[in-house]
């Protein structure tokens, strides 16, 4: 059974035992030493093969008689491995049940068809969305292979980057600039696992996704004066989505307008993470996850064809996994501790996509995978695309995240800060800067609905003699910027995103360098 003592002792010793491995022991039986005989023997054992009789470790007090474990050794150390694999569930699972609250806050506004289409012209901070900016028109939807078979996807020509991911996070195909069609638009074909190529594809794009439900989202930029409404005839006019099989005579599209709506997108940091997970595995192929990753979901009860119902004393065990797990990913959201994510060497700014791999591996997958680098990737932040990670000069977009000033402090809400944007920054398109709130991840919530600048949208910004722009972050703006303020929250922390759409080589060459927050007074 497990007990509220022995759930506290496990999350306070968990780093110690379950993630090291190291047994604090004390050894009492005799072992050998020198070649030693040691008793109930008849040759020299080796010393470090025997167990004392008693264990002291950071989760409890392991008894023994001759290597045998007593009734509670046995309940404390396997609670405590059911509690190592919810809580490894809870982060290499975290990407599946983030795509399906996606999903799921998509249904919810209306859009639960493959002709169905959310439009966020623009994005502002009602929604709860990881990291969603304000500053691009978003076209986004779900749609079902296994409810479809082959799907068609009619991208129009001048849309910005966009992606398809499968259920679980991974990347499937880039449509627009970074993809095949080079922004060009053409039409697009996404196979199920369980569907068989046609005969003909000529004139089409083809690819195929590991997964049923799968997630487009699509980006337009805005126009010269900073309105979206060219993106949003853009969507309207050229994008189609249809099953093969009614390709001769395809439904009419429906476009909704989300953008301002209250609806929450972001998974949840409790139990109810685990059913969200639940919904994934039930509804998805078997062959979504590969053996590894079925058993770690099925040693906590989750498994393809069969209820998931814990006790209540698993019950409390899940929720406890899922705090640490928490406040792992929460310690290295603001303040990274692989250095190689920084841009700069002294400065706060990092990037998202630590490691330079869209799939997070190291050297290639000779280092494995990194597993700090994607957990901080999928607890913050959403769309998978190696257009992230590649440099593609004059395509795509690039992403600094800063969450601490000058001097490494979190950024506070109660206070004032000062960022300075250096001249000629290097986006062929635009840039833009976003704060966000560190509790959903999402758009910080103020009086300003846009808590952003950007250079398209926000032409009123004052800028210097020399061309740098001085942007404000503080809950009241300084007398004379108010066009060049965001504002905050007294009491709350705050991190922000500075995005470059059409990336130049200033950027990837370092000469251009983002310049570190400064706090006022």
């Amino acid at each position: 059974m497990v007990t509220t003592a022995w759930v506290k002792g496990a999350s306070k010793g968990f780093s110690l035992l379950a993630l090291s491995g190291v047994l604090l022991g004390l050894p009492l039986r005799a072992q050998t030493a020198g070649g030693a005989v040691p008793r109930g023997y008849t040759t020299p054992i080796p010393s470090e093969l025997l167990t004392p009789d008693t264990v002291r470790t950071s989760v409890g007090t392991f008894n023994f008689f001759d290597g045998m474990p007593d009734a509670a050794t046995v309940d404390t150390s396997f609670d405590n491995l059911k509690f190592i694999r919810a809580y490894e569930t809870f982060l290499t699972l975290m990407p599946a049940a983030s795509i399906e609250m996606l999903r799921a806050g998509h249904a919810g506004m209306g859009v639960d068809a493959y002709n169905k289409v959310m439009l966020l012209a623009p994005l502002n901070s009602n929604p709860l969305f990881l990291t969603g900016n304000t500053d691009t028109v978003y076209g986004s939807t779900f749609f079902n292979l296994k409810e479809t078979g082959p799907m068609v996807i009619e991208i129009p020509a001048g849309l910005g980057p966009g992606t398809i991911n499968d259920a679980f996070f991974r990347f499937v195909a880039d449509t627009g600039a970074p993809g095949p069609d080079r922004g060009k638009g053409g039409k697009y074909l996404i196979l199920g696992p369980d569907d068989a190529e046609p005969a003909n594809t000529d004139g089409y794009f083809v690819f195929r996704s590991p997964s049923y439900s799968n997630w487009l989202i699509l980006r337009a930029f805005l126009d010269d004066e900073g309105q979206p409404d060219q993106a949003v005839a853009n969507y309207k006019e050229g994008l189609r989505l249809y099953p093969l099989s009614l390709k001769d005579n395809p439904p009419a599209m429906t476009f909704i307008q989300g953008g301002e709506g209250i609806f929450n997108t972001v998974h949840a940091n409790n139990f109810h993470f685990f059913e969200e997970l639940n919904t994934v595995i039930q509804r998805e192929p078997i062959s979504l996850l590969d053996p590894e990753l079925r058993g770690l979901a099925s040693a906590i009860g989750l498994e393809k064809g069969k209820p998931f119902a814990p006790s209540d004393e698993d019950r409390a065990l899940l929720e406890e996994a899922v705090q640490v797990g928490v406040a792992y990913v929460r310690a290295d959201m603001g303040k990274p501790r692989n250095s190689d994510v920084y841009f700069y060497e002294g400065k706060q700014w990092f990037t998202p996509f630590g490691g330079g791999s869209h799939e997070w591996l190291i050297d290639g997958g000779k280092g494995g995978r990194n597993l700090d680098a994607r957990n901080n990737f999928f607890w913050g932040y959403t769309v998978n695309t190696p257009a992230m990670v590649l440099k593609m000069v004059g395509v795509g977009s690039q992403y600094g995240v800063v969450a601490t000033d000058a001097n490494g402090a979190y950024l506070d809400g109660s206070k004032t800060y000062k960022f300075t944007v250096d001249a000629d920054v290097p986006a062929k398109d635009f840039w833009s800067m976003v704060a966000y709130d560190p509790q959903t991840r999402s758009e910080l919530q103020t009086d300003q609905l846009l808590p952003s600048k950007n250079s398209k949208r926000n032409q009123d910004m004052v800028v210097n003699a020399d061309g740098t722009i001085d942007l404000y972050f503080g809950p009241t703006a300084p007398a004379g910027q108010e066009a060049n303020w965001i504002q905050t929250v007294p009491g709350k922390g705050w991190f922000a995103v500075f995005r470059l759409y059409g990336p130049l080589q200033p950027w990837f060459d370092k000469t251009w360098q983002l310049n570190d927050i400064q706090p006022l007074g």
